[in-house]
């Protein structure tokens, strides 16, 4: 029985898209859930000390976010477009708290405090290419409508 060689990569992919999904999402919705938890040192009160503007605002809406789009990553629902918000977070974030940490703890410093941003963002970028994958609500939804409309 011959293998089919493109089935079987499909399957792994599939899987690997779903692996993608689950560790940003799951980061994402966390951190976002925390912000509301520990506000004095991850919300509110971090969002002052790196100097965001109206951090009683941003922090919430920050948070917000991140448990939404987090949320849709996870369930792979409307996939590329709940990455385009979390970019702008992860690029924000990045830039307001690596530049410090580069002053003060160098190149080798930042690239250990930098890991996880680096990780979440190369994984959006990932997820804005590929899309939610087969084992995600996007291709349910597409081939719900497929079979509907024929």
């Amino acid at each position: 029985m011959p293998v089919n060689v493109d089935a079987t990569w499909a399957k792994r992919a599939a899987k690997a898209i779903l692996l993608i999904r689950i560790l940003v999402g799951w980061v994402f919705l966390s951190e976002g859930i925390q912000k509301f938890l520990f506000p004095d040192s991850l919300g509110v009160g971090r969002f002052a000390k790196i100097g965001i503007p109206w951090p009683h605002v941003m922090a919430p809406f920050v948070g917000v976010v991140e448990i939404v789009c987090g949320s849709l990553l996870l369930i792979g629902l409307v996939t590329r477009l709940a990455t385009v918000p979390l970019l702008v977070d992860i690029a924000v974030a990045m830039y307001s708290t690596k530049i410090v940490t580069f002053a003060k703890n160098g190149f080798w410093g930042t690239l250990h405090e930098g890991r996880t941003d680096l990780s979440m963002l190369l994984g959006l970028i990932f997820l804005l290419l590929v899309g939610g994958g087969t084992s995600s609500l996007d291709a349910w939804l597409v081939q719900r409508r497929d079979r509907i409309h024929g």
